[in-house]
């Protein structure tokens, strides 16, 4: 005869697994602003930029993000984010932020 399956150590083995991945993801974004430099924005303005691109229907500015963030992933944490100020988009600290920027 089949021995039954334990359902409930199979759900807690699950939750443990999704909590962990949880985790992995958070801390995964925090990664992601620390080697882009984003960390050194404040929170109130980081939040603001990620709420206006989700709110941008354009696909060419779309199109254009997803290339430079192809770009800084395939150049490494060091070359992509000097390529970002190199561009002008994001100044890193210390750096002059452009014209038109508060001083």
């Amino acid at each position: 005869m089949r021995r039954p399956r334990d359902i409930d150590a199979e759900l807690k083995d699950l939750a443990a697994k999704a909590k962990t991945l949880k985790t992995r993801k958070v801390v995964q974004l925090g990664e992601l602003v620390i080697a882009t430099g984003a960390d050194a924005l404040e929170p109130e303005l980081l939040a603001g930029l990620l709420l206006s691109a989700l709110e941008t229907k354009t696909a060419a500015a779309r199109a254009d993000w997803t290339a430079r963030g192809e770009a800084f992933f395939c150049k490494g944490k060091g070359e992509g984010r000097k390529l970002a100020t190199a561009e002008g988009h994001a100044a890193g600290p210390g750096q002059n932020p452009g014209p038109g920027a508060a001083s």
